[in-house]
């Protein structure tokens, strides 16, 4: 009788014969029925290697679970008394800061004909100077300070840097220079510079949809310090019974009392951000912000206009003078130039919102070139005036569009800090120079008598050339939003 053929062991499958399903379909563990002849340890063995192989294929993965819901932010509150006192705060620092260094007119013109007589206008324009661009040139380290939480304590050290070296100005002697220069221009352009940026950046933690009225409101207190510190230091500095000491003390007497005031109102309402000082020059931000068209040429426009911008502020009064205008004009002359200087900070900001920004800053900044071009034939009372008011105007409004201007610019708002920093510093540059420029240009007849035309020259060619620079950033503006439009899916698409 034959024997039995001999069992074969079941072919093992090949990896071509497994076929990986199109869609994750679960199945249950199954088990091939296998020849009589198996073992049930064979049995068990193929049916468990086969069980754990589809597993692996053809089991779905879980799908990730959602993020943990992100904690709403925390908005400002767009007023409130602690906001409302703030801004109050921040108005009073204005009112001592830029509103104290827009009446350097008055200084210039006495230092020039009586106090330090024996020196050159632009050797006496290189204090006026040299404040403004301490003012700006700190911005960047400032900023950083205020964002690590030391609002407090570098408003506090600004404060007393700033009232110190006011009444140390109270006791430096005519003709000595460096004694002036060094109280005036170093200590006060320091304390200055402390105190100028953070109390413009505080209203971001109490205001948002109402910042830019808030901001507004705030740079007023510069245009009226520039209105009180004129009329003050004229009338005080006129007193034979007072002198240049006690004039100097009353001014300092006031800026001591709004300080403390404002240090007492002004509060802060977010944590601090607690980030390396390196993180402000990150090569790769530094790259960023070089490709960027449109800011990098509003920062020339800037630069230029700067350049002749404020020649009315340090010489106006003094202009009045050298032309016989009226004396009590020319003593309220700079005062009649912030009072126009008010409703320009004002007006075309509030406006900028609905009208966007270049469109309100591109006529300020022409209309700036003109009114300077204008003092040619503005040599009798009603003249000055009318130019007074209206560079007023035009030049308030260009101060106040400028750090809307660079918000607008802002790709990133994390950048937003560095780019106004370097914005301030490098525009700060052209304030150091472009006075004293100025002054040397006056002074080319050798002291003989002031040579205005070409000084008038420098400055408005300057504010043109600023007007151009800015035109380029705009039309970069505009291309880059029209790019970013256009590359934007459509509505219906996006939502989908």
């Amino acid at each position: 009788m034959p024997a039995p053929p001999a069992c074969q062991p079941p072919l093992p499958l090949s990896p071509s014969s497994q076929l990986t399903p199109l869609l994750p379909v679960r199945f249950p563990p199954f088990k091939i029925p296998s020849p009589p002849c198996l073992s049930p340890s064979v049995h068990h063995s193929t049916s468990t290697v086969f069980s754990d192989i589809s597993r692996a294929q053809l089991v779905e993965k879980p799908a990730p679970a959602p993020p943990p819901p992100q904690p709403p932010q925390d908005l400002p509150p767009d007023g409130g008394t602690i906001a409302w006192l703030t801004l109050a705060g921040a108005w009073m620092v204005q009112f001592c800061t830029f509103g104290y260094l827009n009446a350097f007119g008055v200084y210039q013109d006495f230092y020039t004909r009586e106090f330090l007589s024996h020196h050159s206008p632009s050797s006496i324009s290189w204090i006026g100077s040299l404040q403004l661009f301490l003012m700006y040139a700190l911005a960047v380290f400032v900023g950083y300070a205020f964002d690590t939480g030391y609002f407090h304590h570098v408003q506090i050290f600004g404060s007393l840097l700033h009232v110190f070296s006011v009444f140390m100005l109270s006791l430096a002697k005519p003709q000595q220079y460096y004694q002036v220069f060094l109280s005036q221009a170093v200590g006060t352009g320091l304390g200055v510079g402390l105190l100028f940026l953070p109390s413009l950046s505080i209203l971001s933690h109490h205001f948002r949809k109402r910042r830019a009225l808030a901001t507004g409101i705030v740079l007023t207190g510069a245009s009226v310090g520039g209105i009180v510190f004129p009329i003050l230091l004229n009338h005080l500095l006129t007193l034979p019974s007072l002198g240049f000491a006690n004039a100097v003390r009353i001014a300092g007497a006031l800026i001591v009392f709004l300080l403390a005031l404002a240090n007492a109102l002004m509060r802060t309402r977010l944590p601090p951000k607690h980030r390396p000082l390196s993180a402000l020059f990150s090569p790769d931000a530094a790259r960023r912000i070089a490709r960027d068209g449109a800011y990098m040429w509003s920062i020339a426009g800037a630069f230029c206009t700067n350049l002749g911008l404020f020649v009315p502020f340090f010489y106006l009064q003094l202009f009045s003078a050298d032309h016989a205008v009226n004396a009590t004009v020319t003593t309220y002359i700079l005062a009649i130039l912030n009072a126009g200087s008010t409703l320009g900070r004002t007006l075309p900001v509030a406006l900028a919102d609905a009208f966007g920004v270049y469109t309100m800053l591109l006529p300020a900044i022409l209309t700036s070139a003109a009114l300077v071009f204008a003092l040619f034939g503005a040599t009798a009372t009603p003249g000055v005036i009318a130019v007074a008011v209206l560079f007023g105007f035009s030049s308030g409004a260009y101060v106040s569009l400028i750090p809307h201007l660079l918000q607008t610019l802002c790709t990133d708002l994390s950048e937003l800090g560095v780019r106004m920093g370097l914005a301030f510093s490098l525009v700060g540059l052209s304030m150091l120079v472009g006075t004293p420029i100025f002054g040397a240009l006056l002074d080319a007849d050798g002291g003989r008598s002031l040579v205005w035309w070409t000084a008038l020259v420098f400055a408005g060619v300057c504010i043109v050339a600023g007007f151009t620079f800015m035109t380029i950033s705009r039309s970069l503006f505009v291309r880059r939003n029209r790019r970013a439009s256009d590359q934007s899916p459509p509505p219906a698409a996006a939502s989908a």
